[in-house]
């Protein structure tokens, strides 16, 4: 999701408004198949007990809202080059930045809603400026075999990110919601891919893949609700990872628990929060993001999407510092590893 509190902000979501209209066509490119329980035909919904995601008057009231200090470009160095790959019973994340993550488990290479471009927006010239680099050069990425997309929001889904792995990693296979694949293919992308409900699961060298459950929405334009949202498992020998994509706070945590077991490794976001009013359906906050840390069983909770994209009312820092006092309000809070962009680290 795009969303501003500045200025310069509501200028350009104004102009990426009427871009979105032109794109109405293809945005609305979506899921044909029969009906369900969170899909009526046409469009997709959250489970029960999730409260519905607010509308455009509360959208525009947030825009004129104060909004918390960000720099305008953080100064960081590339990361180190990361493993090429481990072995069985071995697990490693590489955090590149907001919702990128590099998984190396049991021998595969897997990226999460890969992200390198300087903006993201319906044009490389045309968007959201990306404030802090990448943690790695993309050149510096090992052979990768999968790429997770959890759901079609510009910050997670980025054109010219997947149109560079389909080139330099032809071999990829491309794993996402029910919808997606037709719309990458309407833009043009030509890749392996795999789509899946809730619940599905896919086998790729060696590994159990499984969408699950989020509490969100999609869409790239003025039509919404056309592509699954979803977040994933990885299941292999080394056990159990979590990467929980964009979400608010529902049963889901509990159910992947009850599901799937606990995993080692949860990946969960913690920016885009704040005004809670408005956020709350769409995005968990630090608080929520402890909550879902411990009702999923996490060993080790990993938080991400922060300190690249000014997406919301919180400032740069806030994310970190918000989690910090969550947890110490915890007599017996979760662990979470808190990596900078470019830090990678061994189970």
């Amino acid at each position: 999701m795009m969303c501003f509190a500045d200025s310069r902000g509501i200028l350009m979501t104004m102009v990426l408004g009427l871009f979105s209209l032109a794109l109405g066509p293809a945005c609305a490119t979506g899921h044909r198949g029969p009906i369900t329980d969170h899909f009526d035909g046409e469009t997709f919904s959250n489970q029960p007990g999730v409260p519905p995601r607010k509308g455009f008057a509360a959208a525009l009231k947030m825009k004129f809202e104060a909004s918390g200090a960000w720099p305008d470009h953080v100064d960081a160095p590339f990361g180190p080059k990361p493993p090429t790959r481990n072995g069985l019973n071995e697990l490693r994340a590489t955090f590149v930045g907001h919702a990128t993550v590099l998984l190396q488990q049991d021998g595969v290479n897997i990226l999460t809603d890969p992200v390198w471009s300087g903006r993201i927006g319906p044009y490389p010239w045309l968007g959201i400026k990306r404030r802090r680099p990448p943690g790695i050069r993309f050149e510096a990425l090992p052979p990768i075999e999968v790429v997770l997309l959890s759901h079609d929001h510009f910050d997670h889904l980025d054109l010219p990110t997947i149109r560079r792995l389909v080139a330099a990693h032809p071999e990829a296979v491309f794993v996402m919601g029910l919808g997606t694949r037709a719309f990458l293919m309407k833009e043009g992308i030509e890749a392996r891919m795999i789509e899946l409900d809730w619940w599905q699961s896919a086998q790729l060298d060696g590994l159990e893949i499984t969408a699950v459950p989020a509490a969100h929405w999609s869409g790239r334009g003025p039509i919404s609700n056309r592509r699954l949202w979803v977040g994933f498992t990885i299941r292999g020998p080394s056990g159990l990872t979590y990467f929980a994509g964009d979400t608010g706070f529902g049963p889901h945590f509990e159910q992947i628990r009850e599901r799937l077991g606990a995993p080692r490794l949860a990946i969960l976001p913690i920016g885009a929060y704040r005004p809670r009013d408005f956020m709350s359906p769409q995005h968990i906050d630090p608080k929520e993001v402890v909550d879902a840390a411990k009702s999923i069983g996490a060993e080790i909770s990993l938080p991400i999407h922060y300190g690249t994209f000014k997406l919301s009312g919180e400032g740069f820092a806030d994310p970190i510092r918000d989690l910090a006092k969550a947890l110490a309000l915890e007599s017996e809070p979760p662990r979470f590893w808190l990596l900078y962009a470019g830090e990678g680290r061994d189970l």
